[in-house]
């Protein structure tokens, strides 16, 4: 039997993170770090009210490796200009304030705790509202699967076209909100989908 849906909120806060990464392991997962905000706010229809996206300069490893940027496209350039994390979260913030309301949602767990992680080094407080909704295990759960798909399959499963970059912040958050409405009921999956 499927989980029971969340409560409703009056607006959702749909966050992807782009982080630095390494697939030969210089990079360790917990030196990892933020170099893309991407957000999302929509209403409690699951509207586009707003989003927000800022690159963030790495200062762990502060050259992108060639697998960072292969899979993100981010560029070096693209993190040499941007501000520090701190700002970066400080400006965040300030788009996040009108809608204190919002229930963060996010494509699996790596979000949340990649915030936490970097918040933590940085010693500052993590601004993310609470509580946190995973859409991917929502999503499989809808389908009645224990798989749970990657943001490019779901996307495909709901019938529809990946909007943008895969794996750039800010166009992962926008696909992530279109799905909203698929995982909170209020569009209904195409047939072949839920086969």
């Amino acid at each position: 039997m499927p989980a029971p849906m969340p409560v409703a909120y009056p607006h959702y806060l749909v966050i992807d993170f782009e982080a630095t990464c390494c697939d030969l392991g210089s990079v360790p997962r917990g030196e990892m770090e933020i170099i893309e905000i991407g957000a999302v706010m929509t209403d409690a229809r699951f509207g586009v009210v707003d989003d927000f996206q800022t690159f963030v300069q790495p200062v762990r490893h502060p050259r992108l490796t060639a697998f960072c940027t292969g899979l993100t496209t981010i560029r070096q350039e693209d993190v040499d200009a941007a501000p520090g994390f701190a700002e970066a979260l400080s400006t965040f913030v300030a788009w996040l304030l009108p809608w204190h309301d919002a229930a963060f949602c996010s494509w699996g767990d790596y979000d949340r705790h990649q915030l936490q992680q970097d918040c933590d080094f940085h010693r500052l407080p993590n601004p993310a509202p609470t509580p946190h909704i995973n859409i991917k295990a929502l999503f499989s759960e809808l389908l009645g699967l224990k798989k749970k798909y990657g943001l490019a399959g779901a996307v495909e499963r709901a019938g529809l076209a990946f909007a943008g970059t895969h794996h750039r912040g800010i166009d992962d958050a926008r696909n992530i909100a279109r799905l909203l409405p698929f995982v909170f009921g209020e569009a209904r999956l195409p047939q072949a989908a839920r086969a």
